[in-house]
This record gives structure tokens, C-alpha cells and sequence, in this order.
């Protein structure tokens, strides 16, 4: 008699797309909210700036990145 083993695999839980897309959905939130507070923030000028202590620097720097940053 020949015994053969065989792999099983657990199946993906049934909530995995919708997890997923979940997750999906906060990631594309996420970077429609960071290109709109950058694009508020190069809109801002040297008042507000100084009236939010932000420095003309700090601002390039945030408003060079990437909206997936």
C-alpha cells in the first residue's frame, strides 16, 4: 500500500474582497485628502503661514511630496 500526502491549503476567508476593498477605499481616501491640504497649504499666504507657525520651507517641503506620502 502507498500512502501519498497531499497539501492542503486553508480557503481565504469569505470577507477577504470586502476587507480589501475596505482597505482600498481608506487608501484612496487618504490620498485625496493629502492633495487637497497640500494644494490649501500652497494656497495660504505669508500671514496665514505665520499665523499657523509654518515657515515658508516647511511648506515647499510639504507641498513637493507626493500625494501618496
Amino acid at each position: 500500500m502507498e500512502l501519498k500526502l497531499v497539501a492542503t491549503y486553508p480557503a481565504p476567508p469569505l470577507n477577504a474582497p470586502r476587507r480589501l476593498a475596505s482597505t482600498l477605499f481608506r487608501l484612496l481616501h487618504q490620498w485625496r485628502q493629502n492633495a487637497r491640504t497640500r494644494r490649501q497649504l500652497a494656497e495660504l499666504d505669508a500671514r496665514l503661514l505665520s499665523d499657523i507657525g509654518i515657515s515658508h520651507s516647511d511648506r515647499q517641503e510639504e507641498i513637493s511630496k507626493p500625494f501618496w506620502r
